[in-house]
């Protein structure tokens, strides 16, 4: 038993030398080297044998045959009538003859890289035969040692399990006095089992009592102190949380009352440029206290005047087509009026963020003539002066006089079709539509 803990301090190593290890780690990367080595080796024998292949045939399909047919022409010429064609014959005999012997040599240098090649092959493969020879020694030693670690740590693991239960014992027995293992090391067993029989037999004068009360006094004084801790991490979090949504409501009301001013300015812009000596404001609806406010606050108001307990709850309008007396609100109004507001609260939101177009269909069916006019020359402006295209359909002739573009929508067999037509079409087409209808 003594050993086996000895055993236990001890690291855990293989049986390697430093020197083998050392080799072992050099010879991996030259292992790897090599059979790149080989690799080329291979990839160059085989490219020299195709070549070597290639020069064979053509010696033996080019060459040679030129050879024999001008030796063959040579010898069936006559010669007194083909003395000049000789002398030619023989100079291409004896460049075919050096083009053999070229290719005769070029074959030599081939077979000689070829056996040099194959040479170097058998050598790399000697060497990395031998390597991996090496690395399975090194691999069969490296197993075995795996092995003697895995018995190892089965072992340790086991005196580990002992080692628990023989803890879980001891803290069954309870609280122990700081001497008690000094004072009972040296007595025998056969004493200690009496000692402990006497021990239990006074034990169960005691069945009464909760033996395990101080155990959960220890449990639930560690849950307390976790909750507590738990409680305290939540009360930060909702501070945290509580600050954020403040901070998120503030400029959330921030934003509102900031974009809710750029409207209700151009609010009272367009309004004027459309109703001529008119004037329109919006207003914003705030509820205190959770009731509704019944008075109007003025939409120049700054955020820093107003209790942030307050709510919005809407906004009204307030609009004079005269200039003179009281305003109206949207109640008040007639639909052509209430066409004019919603009009102007379009073009005030479009000033404000632009869109990249607007559909607008049949946005001037309720307007009187002066309006009508007014809507076609600020969309006219609107349309010059912004990046925003604006397109509408209309049966009257301001806003056609204003476009720069008519499409004209005609129903033929129960299909419809579009066409570009003239400004003058269109004012025609609505000329006779308008005589149709009064007729």
């Amino acid at each position: 038993m003594a050993m086996k803990h000895a055993e236990m301090g001890t690291d855990l190593i293989d049986h390697l030398t430093p020197e083998e290890k050392d080799l072992l780690s050099r010879l991996n990367p030259e292992i790897a080297d090599l059979k790149e080595k080989l690799i080329t080796c291979k990839a160059d024998r085989t490219e020299t044998e195709a070549r070597k292949a290639e020069l064979e045939t053509n010696l033996t399909t080019n060459l040679k045959r030129r050879k024999q047919e001008l030796e063959a022409i040579i010898s069936s010429v006559e010669t007194d009538n083909l003395h000049g064609e000789d002398e030619i014959k023989i100079q291409e005999l004896n460049d075919a003859r050096l083009l053999v012997e070229d290719a005769t040599e070029q074959l030599r240098r081939v077979s000689e890289s070829i056996d040099g090649q194959s040479r170097q092959l058998r050598k790399t493969k000697d060497e990395k035969t031998k390597l991996k020879n090496l690395e399975d020694n090194y691999e069969r030693t490296l197993q075995d040692e795996a092995k003697q670690l895995e018995q190892l740590l089965s072992k340790r693991n086991m005196y580990l399990a002992k080692q628990e239960e023989y803890s879980k014992k001891i803290r069954e027995l309870g609280a122990l006095s700081s001497d008690a293992f000094e004072t009972y090391k040296r007595r025998n067993i056969k004493e200690l089992h009496k000692m402990l029989h006497r021990c239990n037999e006074q034990l169960q004068q005691f069945s009464h009592v909760n033996k395990k009360a101080l155990d959960q006094y220890v449990n639930f004084t560690e849950q307390r102190e976790e909750l507590q801790r738990r409680q305290a991490e939540l009360d930060a979090g909702d501070e945290k949380i509580a600050e954020l949504i403040s901070v998120l409501d503030q400029r959330k009301d921030e934003s509102i009352e900031r974009t809710f001013k750029g409207v209700a300015r151009n609010f009272r812009e367009v309004f004027s440029e459309l109703v001529q000596g008119g004037h329109g404001h919006l207003l914003m609806v705030k509820r205190k206290d959770g009731n509704h406010a019944d008075d109007d606050l003025d939409e120049d108001d700054g955020p820093g005047e107003t209790d942030r307990s307050e709510k919005y709850i809407g906004v009204k309008v307030k609009v004079s087509f005269t200039g003179q007396g009281e305003t109206q609100s949207m109640k008040q109004l007639s639909g052509g009026q209430k066409t004019v507001v919603a009009l102007t609260l379009i073009f005030a939101i479009q000033q404000c963020d632009p869109a990249p177009f607007y559909l607008f269909d049949e946005i001037d069916a309720a307007l009187d003539p002066q309006y009508r006019t007014a809507v076609g020359n600020m969309i006219r402006r609107l349309a010059d002066t912004e990046t925003t295209q604006f397109i509408t359909t209309t049966f009257r002739q301001e806003l056609v006089k204003v476009s720069d573009k008519i499409y004209g929508v005609t129903h033929s067999n129960r299909v419809s079709r579009v066409n570009v037509i003239s400004k003058e079409e269109a004012l025609n087409f609505i000329d006779q539509d308008q005589s149709h209808n009064a007729n």
